[in-house]
């Protein structure tokens, strides 16, 4: 989502502000901006759209200072227009923000009734007027912005500098993440350490409620209740390498391509080389065997990958699992079992709905494990255990490569603890594992097969001009099937849903006619096939056009009803939601590519939703 970047500095802080927006652009924005102090005065530099606006305007009139803030915003109160960009700034203070500020229309209404002038739509602005006030009551910075913080209420990250302070930036951190950077006669201050790791490898996490005075010297905390305290300063594990797309058209496609790389790097930290044996650390384990029931609570394609994880855990390893979504989970205060397990899954480890999932079970006595992909994230650090997913940095907003390693991680888990419970013998556990150890080949066979890359986009181009689509699975490919529908919806803005394929008869086969493309997800050898099969021709004979991604086996059987097929390896059914996710993810991909829209950064979307 948002993001932050500010810095005191000896050189010109602009360039360094804009190379910090550039590491946070994965996160999705639709304006971006710097401020300045020039001549002790905050000047600001905004542009709707991409970084290379702003960079444009930058390159045309250049901003001076050695202390400054910039910000790419995802529009939340007010359209993404230049005017709505942030930094918002007086002659007297400049502004970043990230998150919502709940009570912003009551303090607006008060801010008016003492003549303040608004010339924007987004709730930050109450902050520059608030800061403003309390600088006209004599109070100094510290003094204003912490009057000001009282005031708000909501979750927000903000940032501020103060005209004639040109060694002072002053921040905050309600709910969503800042973090400080400790450089060498220079700091740093960032929504997202990521940003921060080409100038620093010393990072200090901001908690919530803490208050922030940074100078060239150091930074001093303090609580809400204006109490200093001490945050631990960690040397971060973080990568200061630029991320590019190398030879790919898109990230989206880099990624699918990286999906070998990394689902074998995630297997390889589960599995024994020598002996194939999966194990986990001890903790895990032991929290998975004492569960009466666990808890998995996702966002977006992390809870498909909880979907497909209830599976696992309760046909092979018998444990009842149940799932949330996040953004729904806490609100209806659900019963929780003594030593139950709680999982939360998110690649960013921010996800603001997931976290306050989190601290609910937190509060109701749960065991907590989180996994996630960014190190060092704020669900990491408030989790009792963590498994990192070894995805590397995903920048394409649309998940391909998170999604199969949080699957990957999810189904070693299940093997595992089935296998220590008894629920699996030797020879079954050996037939998944040795499943799961084929999918990174199987993946690349895909992936560098000519005619099978072809084909797909030869159905891109039937499809694209599609109002509406259908996704059909059953068992384990019932949450590909909505899997593959988000992605379909993310990327190319087709109208697509996922159904159980035996759930269509129950109304949304109405929707049925020629013009519907209907994609099924249906290995030969899974036990269902038979079933789907059937309600493949229930939709046939509606003059559904079907589109299947099977073995050789199911395609054979029902070549006669299909207008287009993926062929796909034979595989174990256990392991078949990580393979077939790659189809699903190039489809929607090539889809996209021949509509034209942006692939890496959909419209509307964000990669890290910080707020509620």
């Amino acid at each position: 989502m948002c993001g932050i970047i500010g810095i005191l500095s000896d050189d010109d802080a602009a360039p360094h502000l804009v190379e910090g927006l550039k590491r946070l652009e994965y996160r999705g924005y639709d304006s971006a901006g710097v401020a300045t102090l020039q001549d002790g005065k905050p000047v600001r530099c905004r542009a709707q759209g991409k970084l290379k606006n702003l960079e444009k305007k930058l390159k045309a009139e250049p901003l001076g200072g050695n202390i400054g803030i910039g910000h790419t915003r995802w529009a939340t109160h007010g359209g993404p227009t230049e005017d709505n960009a942030h930094p918002h700034a007086n002659d007297k203070v400049a502004v970043v923000h990230n998150g919502i500020i709940e009570n912003y229309a009551a303090l607006k209404k008060e801010l008016e009734e003492n003549q303040a002038r608004f010339e924007t739509e987004t709730d930050t602005e109450v902050i520059v007027h608030l800061v403003d006030h309390y600088l006209k009551q004599g109070k100094s910075p510290q003094e204003a912005a912490n009057a000001t913080f009282d005031r708000l209420e909501g979750a927000y990250a903000v940032v501020m500098i103060f005209a004639d302070e040109d060694d002072l930036l002053i921040g905050c951190r309600q709910g969503t993440p800042l973090a400080i950077g400790y450089g060498d006669g220079e700091m740093y201050v960032a929504s997202d350490s990521y940003a921060l790791a080409p100038l620093t490898k010393k990072i200090c996490f901001l908690e919530d409620g803490d208050r922030v005075a940074v100078t060239r010297e150091g930074a001093s905390i303090y609580t809400n209740d204006n109490e200093k305290v001490e945050r631990e300063i960690r040397v971060t594990a973080q990568s200061g390498a630029t991320t590019g797309k190398g030879n790919f058209r898109h990230f989206m496609l880099k990624e699918v391509y990286e999906q070998p790389t990394v689902i074998g790097d995630t297997l390889n930290s589960f599995i024994n080389p020598a002996t194939g044996a999966i194990s986990i650390p001890p903790d895990v384990l032991a929290a998975l065997k004492k569960t009466p029931r666990i808890t998995m609570v996702a966002c977006g394609t992390a809870y498909y990958a909880c979907a497909t994880a209830k599976y696992w855990f309760e046909q092979t390893a018998g444990i009842p699992c149940d799932i949330d979504i996040a953004s729904e989970f806490r609100y209806r205060e659900p019963p929780l079992p003594k030593d139950g397990l709680a999982v939360f899954v998110s690649q960013s480890g921010e996800t603001l709905d997931t976290l306050e999932a989190l601290r609910f079970c937190k509060s109701q006595g749960q065991k907590i494990l989180s996994i996630v992909n960014t190190i060092e994230s704020t669900i990491e650090r408030e989790s009792d255990l963590v498994l990192h997913t070894l995805a590397g940095p995903e920048i394409g907003v649309a998940s391909t490569k998170a999604l199969t390693t949080q699957l990957t991680t999810l189904a070693c888990m299940a093997l595992c603890v089935a296998r220590e419970n008894g629920s699996i013998d030797a020879a079954k556990e050996k037939t998944m594992t040795d499943a799961l150890r084929h999918i990174p080949q199987q993946i690349t066979d895909i992936l560098h097969d000519d005619e099978r890359s072809k084909n797909i986009q030869g159905i891109a181009r039937d499809i694209f001009e599609s109002a509406h689509m259908l996704y059909l699975g059953r068992n384990l490919l019932f949450p590909l099937a909505m899997e593959g529908a988000l992605k379909m919806k993310e990327v190319s803005y087709i109208h697509a849903e996922g159904y159980a394929a035996g759930e269509l008869k129950h109304g949304p086969i109405a929707l049925i006619d020629e013009q519907m493309p209907i994609a099924v997800f249906a290995p030969g050898n899974d036990p269902l096939f038979e079933k789907t099969a059937s309600n493949l021709q229930e939709n046939v004979a509606r003059g559904a056009k079907v589109l299947m991604i099977s073995d050789e086996k199911g395609l054979k059987d029902l070549e006669q009803f299909l207008k287009w097929s993926i062929p796909m390896p034979d595989v174990d059914p256990f392991a078949a939601p990580i393979l077939y996710a790659v189809p699903a993810q190039l489809l929607a991909y090539h889809v996209a590519v021949t509509k034209g829209t942006d692939v890496d950064q959909p419209r509307n979307l964000a990669k890290s939703v910080t707020v509620e």
